[in-house]
């Protein structure tokens, strides 16, 4: 199929870095040019997206990650999403009069899992130096970057704030006392200070870079950092979403006894493809039961931007991102019945539920055990807080006018076949308030927990959050061919979606397939404070037609057009016949892959 892209899909043969930031994209591709490997250059890329995009992620945050090593018939997941600290329960929340975990300040705190991950991932897969892959981050945050409009908007939104409530935030992101200029240097002192301290413990280690990696893991979460995290969280109270100050209860202890942990992923089989994802404790799985349900539907023949295929792709969204809210949770917690979620009888059934001619305003689980109690409780409760109010959206801000955000992602291929893809978030600049001695937060993801202990995803210390975090790795034949993801929040699972479809059944070239026009629908509860959900919505691309449009209004969608190239940041990598390909978004104007 013929399609308008914006830039060209790179081809080459020896590697390709695609992230949401140029900069990333370039440290990723100069480690590979430097002998390292995938591994290598993801984490060098991922170490880079935290000082670059303070506003999207942090040191303080968190990352799934999706690899395949080559000559490794196995696909495996690295879990770096920390876990609720001991102090952190139901009980607690609620006998500080709250309602909810709040989205911001110190009490939603989890374990900050991505250092440990990326550390997990260099360990066995990667083959440089610590000190080779740290370089370009600690130079950036030394020497200073091009601060992104969007960074100076964040910080702007909140520079009053941070002044009266969050003074060690305003010590850190205010220049001079002031908001920061779009597209002038930034530095972050401070962090390139805690990594270089790291980095000398760790090399105090010895030569050996395996145990360098362990030094610098236990530096993190047994030394230094987890020592300054303790101090600041049995400090002073601080101001949240609930209007109110409250103290964290994240602590030392809580980051000694963590540790990242490999994984096997949750797969589908699709169309002649093999697709993997996160388990539960993310929404991975919601993309897997969307392919299951579209299965039945010849996509194939449907225009990949008109309404017939815009109808059936967000339907079967409706009804996975409702078995999403009642069914997923942390395993290690709850059980999640994954394999009947992922059937073919379950597809089917759930499948007749799709009205080709009407739009459905309900949510809709499967009709298993605990549905009812589960659903009455989410329905009673979603929008708490106020509809889209102050503190929603990925990631949340404090008590300040709304400036929405997302997150980062990175995708990495290699000459030797080595693939990686990883959505690193947390630790957001305007949700948490700046550690001093370390010069960034902590992730925020406990506001993600329910308070009902009847939900798989509600909270209780040692679980993980149910995030929306959702990297995808494809193989063929046993071998990575295709790696790809985004930030959004709930959307990364449509946004992706849509990529992997027009690509396997319209024939369009990554790049085409991420300039294509997007869409997505907030007819589920949010997955952040205060949970907001719009059933029936769907969010539109400029782009599409008047009588796409129209088509859509009569079938009962209420449609909201957003901007021409609005709705989505997707990356992607690909390996087929000896040859590598790369794509990123144009919107926004700063993802870029790299390759040769």
């Amino acid at each position: 199929m013929q399609s308008f892209t914006t830039r060209p899909e790179l081809i080459g043969s020896f590697g390709m870095v695609t992230s949401t930031h140029w900069l990333a994209s370039a440290a990723g591709m100069a480690t590979l040019e430097k002998g390292g490997n995938a591994f290598d250059a993801a984490a060098a890329a991922g170490f880079v997206l935290q000082i670059v995009e303070p506003h999207l992620n942090g040191p303080g945050g968190e990352v799934p990650i999706i690899l395949q090593a080559a000559g490794d018939e196995r696909v495996r997941v690295i879990c770096g999403q920390g876990v609720a600290p001991a102090g952190l329960t139901i009980d607690h929340i609620l006998s500080l009069g709250l309602e909810a975990v709040p989205g911001t300040g110190l009490l939603p705190a989890v374990v900050p899992g991505a250092f440990g991950a990326w550390m997990l991932m260099l360990r066995d897969h990667g083959q440089l130096p610590l000190a080779d892959v740290l370089e370009y981050a600690i130079g950036y945050a030394e020497n200073g970057f091009p601060a992104l409009p969007r960074m100076c908007a964040s910080i702007l939104a909140a520079e009053e704030f941070f002044r009266t409530e969050w003074p060690s935030s305003a010590e850190a992101w205010l220049k001079n006392s002031r908001t920061p200029v779009p597209n002038a240097r930034f530095v972050s002192p401070q962090i390139a200070a805690t990594y270089r301290r790291i980095l000398r413990e760790a090399q105090s280690a010895g030569s050996d870079r395996v145990r360098q990696i362990e030094r610098a893991r236990a530096c993190f979460y047994e030394g230094f950092v987890a020592e300054a995290v303790d101090r600041f969280f049995r400090t002073e109270p601080v101001m949240d979403t609930s209007g109110r100050p409250h103290r964290g209860v994240l602590a030392g202890d809580d980051l000694a006894v963590w540790q990242a942990t490999y994984e096997d992923p949750v797969s589908y089989d699709y169309a002649g493809y093999r697709v993997h994802k996160t388990g539960p404790w993310g929404q991975g799985p919601v993309f897997l039961q969307q392919l299951a349900l579209l299965k039945g539907f010849d996509l194939a023949a449907m225009d990949p931007v008109g309404p017939d295929f815009v109808h059936t792709v967000v339907e079967c969204a409706k009804l996975a991102f409702a078995d999403r809210e009642i069914f997923y949770g942390d395993p290690n917690f709850t059980e999640v019945p994954l394999e009947t979620l992922l059937s073919d009888a379950y597809a089917d059934e759930r499948r007749c539920l799709v009205d080709p001619r009407c739009a459905s305003r309900e949510l809709r689980p499967g009709e298993l055990d605990g549905r009812e109690e589960r659903l009455q409780f989410v329905l009673a409760n979603a929008g708490r807080g106020g509809e889209g109010g102050v503190g929603s959206g990925e990631p949340t801000f404090a008590v300040l006018p709304e400036m929405r955000g997302d997150t980062v992602h990175l995708d990495v291929v290699d000459r030797w076949g080595n693939m990686v893809s990883a959505t690193p978030s947390g630790g957001w600049l305007q949700a948490s308030p700046t550690i001093p001695e370390l010069g960034f937060c902590i992730t925020t993801r406990g506001q993600m927990f329910w308070l009902d202990p009847a939900l798989p995803s509600s909270l209780a210390p040692g679980k993980r959050p149910r995030t929306t975090l959702t990297p995808t790795l494809v193989t063929r034949d046993g071998k990575a061919i295709m790696a790809f993801g985004t930030p959004g929040g709930d959307q990364q699972d449509q946004w992706s979606v849509q990529l992997f479809l027009r690509h396997v059944h319209h024939g369009m070239n990554l790049q085409a397939a991420i300039d294509a026009p997007m869409f997505q629908t907030s007819h589920f509860p949010s997955s952040f404070y205060p949970r907001a959900m719009r059933p029936a919505h769907l969010a539109l691309e400029g782009r599409f037609g008047a009588e796409s449009i129209a088509d859509l209004q009569r079938r009962g969608h209420d449609v909201e057009i957003r901007g021409d190239w609005d709705l989505g940041r997707l990356c992607a990598v690909r390996a087929k016949d000896g040859l590598l390909r790369a794509a990123a978004t144009p919107r926004l104007m700063q993802a870029y892959a790299v390759g040769r």
